[in-house]
């Protein structure tokens, strides 16, 4: 497992990539209830800039958090919160990727055995097109205690 104390500032990981199928769009918007028609209704989505479908931004973001990298080795206690922006869309056949990078360590000062990882968030897509950008919060299990 990795520790808040194995983590250093400036560290980057890439994950593993995967496809947004127009399944996981029609899935989201069931489980989410968003049926917006920029995410459902191929009619409508053609007479937008997009000319398409597009994911939703919340799903892509969602995707992500699930998909293999470092942090799956991370001794994570919490996930404590995430920031997204989104800058360009997801089409449903477009292959995601999400590259981090570590922007501060810090020992929890509520609980000294554990340290709060912040990461910057990027997400692209086959094209190399940034899709979106964030940062995530994460609360880490420490091998030592900080000095109280």
């Amino acid at each position: 497992m990795v520790t808040f104390d194995d983590i250093e500032v400036g560290e980057t990981f890439t994950s593993a990539s995967r496809t947004v199928f127009d399944a996981d769009i029609v899935a989201f918007a069931g489980l989410s209830g968003d049926f917006n028609r920029l995410h459902v209704d191929d009619v409508f989505a053609a007479t937008t800039i997009h000319k398409q479908r597009i994911a939703h931004g919340m799903l892509v973001a969602s995707i992500v958090t699930g998909l293999r990298s470092r942090l799956d080795d991370y001794a994570m206690i919490g996930f404590m919160e995430t920031q997204r922006r989104f800058v360009a869309p997801v089409f449903p056949g477009d292959t995601i990727t999400v590259t981090y990078e570590v922007v501060e360590a810090r020992r929890s000062k509520s609980r000294p055995n554990t340290g709060v990882v912040t990461l910057a968030v990027t997400v692209t897509k086959q094209t190399g097109e940034t899709v979106q950008l964030g940062r995530d919060t994460l609360l880490l299990e420490s091998n030592t205690r900080g000095e109280e």
